[in-house]
Order: C-alpha cells, then sequence, then structure tokens
C-alpha cells in the first residue's frame, strides 16, 4: 500500500473519480482545488489524501489545466489531520517494526508505514503545473506542511499557521524537513517546530513563509491574479520543466548537474515554442505556444527518478 491507498490504486485512478473531500474546479485554464469539509475546518483524512493525490495527477496530464490555487472552504483551509481516537491515532500498523531497508522502495511499502500527508506533498511536487496556495484560515499540522510543497503561498489576514508537531510529541511530516528550510531557511524553520505555536499571517509573512496578506475577501482574487499571469502568457513545457528543475536541482550536489539538464531543456524549447517566443518578441505581438504537456515533453524528462 501506498500512505494506506493500495498499490496499483493510484495508477487506475482516472478523471471519474467522484471527489467527496474535495472540489475540482476549471475556469478560464485556472483549476481551483478546495478543501472541502467545512464543518471540521477541512480536517486531513485519508480519503482527502486520496482525492488530492488524484487531483494533481489528472491535473498533470490536463493541458486545460495552465494554473492550480488550492483554497478551504468555509473558515479554514486545514485544521491538520482527523485523528483516530481508537488504536494508532495516525492509521498506523503497530504490528510492524519498519526500518529504513523496507521503505527504500515507496511502492513496495509494507501496509500501515507511510506517512499519507507524504503521499501527498509528493504528488504536488511532481505535478508540471504551478500552484498556488490560498491559506483562508486555520492551517495547522500537515494543513501547513502540505503548502510547503507549493510553489507560492498567500494568506488571509484572518490565517493561522502551526507546526505544532513537537507538542504532540511526534515530528514534522509530509516531507516539510525537506520543504520549509528551503523556503524559510533552517533557523526560522527550526523555530517554528521547536516552539510548536500557532502564529498570525503576519509572522507568517515576516518569517517568508507567504508571500502576501490579503483581506478574505480579497484573497482569491490576489491569487487568481497571479495565476493569471501564468496561464495567459507562458510556455506550458517551459512552465513544467522549469519548475521541476527548480525543485530537483535546487538541491544537486553540483551546479553541474544544473547545466546538464539546462543544456537539454533549452536545446528541445528552442525547437518549437522557442522559436515561436522569440519570433513574437521581435513581431512585437503576444506569443501563441503550441507545445502541450500531455504530448510534448522532452524524452529526457523526469532526468532523475524519485526514491
Amino acid at each position: 500500500m501506498l500512505g494506506h491507498i493500495p498499490i496499483m490504486y493510484i495508477a487506475i485512478m482516472g478523471a471519474a473519480m467522484n471527489y467527496q473531500a474535495i472540489i475540482y474546479d476549471i475556469k478560464d485554464n485556472i483549476l481551483t482545488i478546495t478543501l472541502n469539509r467545512p464543518d471540521e475546518l477541512n480536517a486531513f483524512t485519508i480519503e482527502m489524501a486520496e482525492e488530492l493525490i488524484d487531483a494533481f495527477d489528472r491535473a498533470s496530464k490536463d493541458d486545460e489545466v495552465r494554473a492550480v490555487v488550492v483554497t478551504g472552504a468555509g473558515r479554514g483551509f486545514c485544521a491538520g489531520m482527523k485523528l483516530n481516537s481508537d488504536g494508532n491515532a495516525f492509521g498506523l500498523d503497530e504490528e510492524l517494526e519498519p526500518s529504513l531497508e523496507d521503505i527504500q522502495d515507496l511502492d513496495k511499502v509494507e501496509p500501515g508505514i507511510r506517512d499519507s500527508g507524504g503521499t501527498v506533498t509528493l504528488a504536488i511536487y511532481n505535478c508540471t503545473k504551478p500552484v498556488i496556495a490560498a491559506i483562508n484560515g486555520p492551517a495547522i499540522g500537515i494543513g501547513a506542511t502540505m503548502t510547503c510543497a507549493m510553489d507560492i503561498r498567500l494568506a488571509s489576514s484572518k490565517a493561522k499557521v502551526g507546526f505544532v508537531f513537537t507538542k504532540l510529541g511526534i515530528t514534522p511530516e509530509a516531507c516539510s524537513a525537506w520543504f520549509l528550510p528551503k523556503i524559510v531557511g533552517i533557523s526560522q524553520a527550526l523555530e517554528w517546530v521547536y516552539t510548536a505555536e500557532i502564529f498570525d499571517a503576519e509572522e507568517a509573512k515576516s518569517g517568508g513563509f507567504v508571500k502576501s496578506i490579503h483581506e478574505p475577501d480579497d484573497l482569491l482574487a490576489a491569487a487568481y491574479k497571479i495565476a493569471r499571469r501564468i496561464a495567459d502568457n507562458t510556455s506550458p513545457v517551459a512552465i513544467a520543466l522549469s519548475r521541476q528543475m527548480m525543485y530537483r536541482l535546487s538541491a544537486a550536489d553540483h551546479p553541474a548537474a544544473a547545466h546538464k539538464v539546462d543544456s537539454l531543456a533549452i536545446f528541445y524549447q528552442s525547437l518549437v515554442d522557442g522559436k515561436e517566443g522569440i519570433n513574437a518578441f521581435w513581431e512585437k505581438r503576444p506569443a501563441k505556444f503550441s507545445a502541450k504537456v500531455s504530448t510534448d515533453m522532452p524524452d529526457f524528462f523526469p532526468w532523475q527518478a524519485d526514491n
């Protein structure tokens, strides 16, 4: 199983999946994914994890989607994981004694071992479309860490953020030990994790976690404004490659790794969309990019397999 999801489940899930915990809505090339459990401040569940993984995989393959905005229904973004009252609070199998060796091949991990939040953030990481978080209210625990895998974070003035894990006797999850220090720096990341306190939007902005703060009624408009600038003016294949290059190559051991990949990326992009972009520049007109993520990604992508 894959974070409580059967091994083959993700491969066979398609566009027809009937979402219950999220809303998937495309308008004018912008996909809005809304966490939709407002009666519980959109508390995270295994069902929500499965649906989010499917939604980001679906968005990656859909040429109609040029950018993704993620927000929450009602007054919360995501108040954290809905914890089980019986048995293991996280639904993990306490009969097992997993080792690092047992979890090396993620597709073959035993049931009840993998962190379900991590399966979601890896799906976001692998997405070929830009992802913007519109944090409209409390974003606690997984509600905060899932946004670390999103590219741009905006917050409502009513938002609250908390990496509260150590107060619960646990550790950060959802790959946040990889993402958060890259966003805010190691010192700020450690302070927020060590203290496990819930802080307001102003601290989130001063700490570098969110780009900007907006009144509640203005938040989505601000997120859509950024999404619109991406959707209307850029090559979708260049965006998909750039997103993966930034994430994967910023963690490489030497800049030569980036040079190898950007050499291939520039070469293949110069053949189609690059020609159109340069011609449009000289002709002083909007570019009409024709390459599609679904069919025209260069053969060298992906150049780095996930562990």
